[in-house]
């Protein structure tokens, strides 16, 4: 393979920047950009050990006082050959730097290229690469401490042992059709059903964590709920920390839905702001007020927000009815920090309600554990838990196929009519690790990454 570069950091201010370098070939190319200090040549230092020189542009021009590092392959990231440059993070020395490698010989790397060639070289399989993106991008320690384990395999380790009795399977019974003559055991239905249906239950308690994953990944959607001037905007202000929507004292200030997210109670949500709900006679109000019920149908948590200084509305009913959509509803008695009114009452259906003042902050921590609470982690071990569409897709496949050949077993059928339907499960799982998958879906996977990862 050629010689890819790519700046490995954020094109932003910053202590250090870095430079990566991959390919055979890449060290020479080094060379020719880095001087040490010390003399020599960067390609004779010893391996994974930092040597202090001098960044030399295309003109071996010295730019910048750096660091330098080589990775001989197969030990490497990629598994071939690997260097990294630790400049100051000036955007203007990483792109003289990367200039410099250009002319060199190397050419700009695509996204995810240098962790595609690891995946490619067998340094990690598909379920570890996709995890480096998932760790880029957690927003949660629980996201990012799956994404880590995954990393180190845990997923892999997870679906390899039914893999394994799955290829048994398979290659034992093609040994007894292949070779009659060989004193090869032959297939007990007992046995191919006992391990079948032992493989749909490892399987499928692996699907049902897909639900989780979302949440890991994408976080909770939940809808600010209620009539106008309740606080919701406030709320929302108060759960970001800083001021996102615009609060006043006029009713239909909010008209359309702002959205945000937010770790609240260790969870992340996709929190959505929406105009208060009532009927108004203008037209852009009422379009908002519609965005607000379609918001909360969508939704997977309400935060249906009441003013607890003033008596139950019908405008506050219907807010309830609305947030009663989603599947999960939190009520809160906003403006505690006011007198409360006597005559004020929870909808019918609603439960209790947290006492909350956003204005000043308070009652934010019981919100935070009703949140936690009906979001718990659960107790899946990080690294177990699906996280994308595709690894999902792959495992549903899997169980539907196992659970076609157990059931041709139990209905009476000869061992090979389940023979198709376990290896159609194998197929997915190799999909699922990388074992087996054609070219355009590689590709397409690595679209997610950034370039220099």
């Amino acid at each position: 393979m050629d010689v890819i570069a790519a700046i490995s950091t954020a094109n932003a201010l910053s202590a250090i920047g870095i430079v990566r370098v991959s390919g055979e070939g890449c060290f020479a190319i080094c060379d020719k950009v880095f001087q040490p200090d010390k003399g020599g040549l960067f390609s004779d230092a010893r391996p994974r050990e930092m040597v202090l020189g001098r960044l030399l542009d295309r003109e071996r021009r010295a730019i910048d006082s750096c660091l330098a590092v080589r990775f001989p392959g197969p030990g490497s990231y990629t598994g071939e050959d690997c260097a990294e440059l630790h400049c100051h993070g000036s955007p203007v020395v990483l792109g003289e730097a990367l200039e410099a490698l250009f002319a060199a010989g190397a050419r700009q790397a695509g996204r995810g290229e240098f962790t595609q060639r690891a995946f490619l070289s067998g340094r990690m399989d598909l379920t570890q690469a996709e995890a480096v993106i998932d760790l880029i991008e957690s927003e949660t320690a629980q996201a990012a401490r799956n994404a880590v384990e995954q990393l180190g395999g845990a997923l892999r380790r997870k679906i390899e042992p039914v893999y394994d009795r799955l290829l048994d399977l398979t290659s034992q019974f093609y040994a007894v059709v292949d070779y009659p003559d060989e004193d090869i055991e032959d297939l007990r239905r007992e046995d191919m059903l006992r391990m079948l249906r032992s493989a749909e239950e490892t399987l499928g308690a692996l699907l049902a964590t897909f639900r989780r994953g979302k949440i890991l990944r994408q976080g909770v959607p939940a809808a600010i709920l209620g009539r106008p001037n309740v606080g919701k905007s406030s709320l929302l202000n108060a759960l970001l920390g800083y001021d996102r929507a615009i609060v006043t004292d006029v009713a239909g200030t909010t008209r359309d839905t702002v959205e945000e997210k937010a770790v609240v109670g260790g969870v992340l949500l996709r929190l959505i702001d929406t105009a208060g709900i009532r009927d108004t006679g203008d037209a852009v109000e009422r379009l908002g007020v519609e965005r607000a019920r379609s918001a909360a149908a969508e939704a997977e948590l309400a935060l249906l927000v009441l003013d607890g200084s003033r008596p139950l509305t019908d405008e506050d009913r219907a807010a309830a009815r609305a947030a009663r959509t989603a599947p999960h509803v939190i009520v809160i008695r906003n403006k505690s920090d006011l007198p409360q009114s006597p005559a004020f009452a929870l909808p019918e259906g609603t439960g209790s309600a947290l006492a909350v003042s956003a204005r000043e902050g308070t009652g934010l921590a019981e919100l935070e554990e009703a949140v936690a609470a009906l979001f718990p982690a659960g107790e899946v071990p990080p690294g177990q838990v699906l996280t994308n569409a595709r690894q999902a897709e792959a495992v549903e496949r899997a169980v539907s196929a196992l659970r076609g050949a157990g059931e041709a077993l139990e209905n009476g059928l000869t061992p090979d009519a389940a023979l198709s339907d376990a290896e159609r499960a194998l197929a997915a799982l190799g999909e699922l690790t990388g074992r087996t998958l054609r070219e355009d879906l590689v590709a397409r996977i690595f679209e997610r990454f950034c370039v220099g990862k």
